[in-house]
């Protein structure tokens, strides 16, 4: 993140001697992106952090990815992928079904009950935006406090737990890269300070709060990793609990920040996706599309125009509202559309006409661009709707 935090017991130097009342020495621990040359933050030990005493291979949820071929544009019922109450038997972590992949990006969706295990994926930073219910997510940083419309950013490595705290479900779509996520650049000045122009800004990010102190033994932490044929895991047994940390400050730390505090960006005409974007990754955006008012000359078209995805597959989470251009395509709350690159695509029949003269829409939807084509991964072909993408056409093929 850009900015410095600084929460519990840190010396007032850093790689300084740092003891605990009974004279023994903290472990100081640096975590930090790109082999020391980016953002980081000193986290203070009671016990050695590398410290590890068993290890045994963590067999991840099916992640295996099919090829979109045909070329189609595709959409996927999300909610049907947790039927009855199968949810109460899964956690945010292992519970999650993969809906579309590639090398750069995972996205997977998951509806949970159960408190999660102590997990850290080391594969990349994810941002994981909270549809329903509400959690706490305990963190190595501290205890983040997760309503619905949460965007929870995650550092790579960064050791927590899901544990809901609501009477019903987390309902969550996960975005996990392979590369680090944060604001885009064009919104940072070249201190990392959000500029005037930036539809979100630091108020609106919300850190963690005081250091866990958890005291255990033999504990078990799930790891995601890279390996030789892509992402693997490792089950972990720690000697002591890995929230031991009595301070750390610096810029590198996960956060909230919620879909309500962006300010959405308008204009006399229809505005292009990138005025609604909120985060970036390597090869993939992260857009909202949020309740707004809509362009406002008097011949303005509210709706998009259609469009070819020349550099990139666009995928859309449906998560609010009505979302006017989709209207009799079968899309509602829960469904997640793909277009890919190769095929131009925008507004159903009929749609144009009907958002002419609209000063406003109430719609929620987030977007992931990536610039490498998607594959469908067990979730996504799991809640396919086959009769999407003839919808245009209002026919398909005879079979």
């Amino acid at each position: 993140m850009a900015h410095y935090r600084r929460s519990g017991d840190v010396p007032p130097k850093r790689h300084t001697q740092h003891r605990a009342p009974d004279g023994g020495l903290y472990a100081e621990e640096l975590m930090g992106e790109e082999g020391f040359s980016a953002d980081s933050s000193l986290l203070y030990h009671r016990e050695i952090p590398s410290a590890i005493v068993d290890a045994t291979p963590w067999e991840l949820p099916d992640q295996s990815l099919t090829e979109n071929r045909p070329l189609l544009p595709r959409h996927l019922r999300l909610h049907t992928l947790f039927p009855g109450g199968e949810h109460e038997s899964a956690d945010v972590v292992t519970g999650r079904r993969l809906v579309l992949g590639n090398a750069d990006v995972r996205i997977s969706y998951v509806v949970a009950s159960k408190a999660g295990p102590l997990y850290r994926n080391a594969v990349g930073d994810e941002c994981v935006y909270v549809e329903s219910g509400t959690a706490t997510v305990e963190t190595v940083f501290g205890a983040l406090d997760v309503r619905p419309g949460d965007y929870v950013v995650l550092p790579r490595s960064t050791t927590h737990r899901w544990l809901p705290t609501g009477p019903g479900p987390v309902a969550a779509y996960v975005v996990e890269a392979n590369s680090h996520i944060a604001p885009p650049q064009r919104y940072l000045s070249r201190f990392g300070q959000f500029l005037e122009h930036a539809p979100y800004c630091e108020r609106d990010l919300h850190g963690p709060g005081e250091p866990l102190l958890l005291d255990g033994s033999d504990v078990e932490v799930l790891v995601k990793h890279r390996g030789s044929r892509g992402v693997t895991g490792t089950r972990y047994v720690v000697p002591t609990h890995p929230f031991d940390v009595v301070g750390w400050d610096g810029c590198l730390y996960p956060y909230t920040f919620n879909v309500a505090d962006f300010e959405p960006i308008t204009g006399r005409v229809h505005q292009p996706p990138p005025v609604h974007q909120v985060f970036e990754g390597g090869n993939f955006v992260i857009c909202n599309f949020v309740p707004r008012k809509v362009d406002y000359h008097p011949l303005s078209v509210p709706v998009p125009y259609y469009h070819s995805n020349v550099d990139s597959d666009e995928v859309m989470f449906y998560c609010g509202g009505d979302y006017e251009a989709r209207r009799g395509s079968g899309i509602a709350l829960g469904s997640v559309s793909l277009h890919p690159g190769g095929h131009s695509h925008g507004p159903q029949p009929g749609a144009v006409e009907r958002s002419l003269g609209a000063e406003s829409f109430d719609e929620l939807a987030v977007m992931v661009d990536t610039f490498r084509p998607l594959e469908l991964g067990e979730g996504g072909r799991a809640a396919e709707d086959p009769a999407y993408a003839w919808t245009w056409a209002g026919r398909g093929p005879d079979r």
